[in-house]
């Protein structure tokens, strides 16, 4: 007896036709079947030239085509021809479109493109992560977008919201001891923006911040005179670098973060 085959068919790349179709196999041990994927299946034309293949190894066809003209016309040429074939997403795309009363998009391929989607926040988050605070210069050039400012200044909180947008984002904390690194004034301008806030804000920032820390909030840290002289060397690098600046004082972490993406979108306009 020859080896059973299983055409494998879709309107995409076909990698959940062919999972579905592997479990239900693996039920049977593989039972030494072959399996023939058949991707991008999308019109007539090209389900008449596999339909003529399976019916000539006497093979058998799953299915995944969202289209439902396509999918009726595949079925309706199958049993014309009496091959047994298997619709495995549009039972499903029916019954969540009578249980939802939502229309189906109808759109191949949207599942790989809200994988791609999911794995590029997941990047960008682990990017943001590695290039906090300054830990690796060699960030500044692979980001989207670079934040500077002084500590206390919403830099990490911003860069995470940002990455949950699938923006690379790395910031630098500025501090008037320590140059900032070369490959900062190496950054495209329209990528790096400055965060500026009043020195009476972040005076209490930072003491509110020490005192959650069982801290003493009179340290030098927290200090009137001393924000004031980072915040004179902050306008200093971000006058040199000639960047956007936005005042976050009064400002939530989404509300800054929407400024710098409308600033990236009229950017792109």
């Amino acid at each position: 007896m020859s080896t059973p085959i299983i055409y494998v068919v879709s309107d995409s790349v076909g990698e959940t036709a062919e999972l579905v179709t592997k479990a239900a196999i693996s039920q049977f041990n593989g039972s030494g079947m072959t399996l023939k994927r058949f991707p991008y299946v999308e019109d007539k034309e090209h389900i008449d030239e596999v339909l003529s293949l399976v019916s000539h190894d006497r093979g058998m066809v799953a299915y995944t085509l969202v289209k439902p003209e396509m999918r009726t016309y595949l079925k309706e040429r199958a049993d014309q021809d009496g091959i047994q074939a298997v619709d495995l997403i549009g039972p499903i795309i029916d019954q969540i479109q009578i249980f939802s009363g939502k229309t189906p998009l109808c759109e191949p391929g949207l599942v790989r493109k809200l994988d791609e989607d999911y794995f590029k926040k997941v990047e960008a988050i682990e990017f943001a992560v590695k290039y906090d605070d300054g830990r690796d210069p060699r960030g500044l050039l692979k980001a989207d977008i670079v934040l500077i400012g002084v500590s206390r200044t919403s830099k990490t909180p911003l860069s995470q919201y940002l990455a949950h947008k699938r923006l690379k984002v790395a910031n630098v904390p500025l501090v008037p001891e320590v140059d900032p690194p070369e490959e900062l004034y190496k950054v495209p301008i329209d990528k790096c923006f400055g965060l500026k806030i009043s020195p009476e804000k972040l005076n209490n920032i930072r003491r509110e911040r020490l005192l959650s820390l069982g801290l003493n909030d009179q340290a030098s840290y927290a200090n009137i005179e001393r924000i004031k002289e980072e915040l004179t060397f902050f306008e200093k690098i971000v006058k040199k670098i000639k960047c956007p600046v936005i005042d976050v004082t009064n400002k939530a972490v989404e509300e800054t973060a929407n400024v710098i993406l409308n600033y990236i979108q009229k950017g792109k306009s």
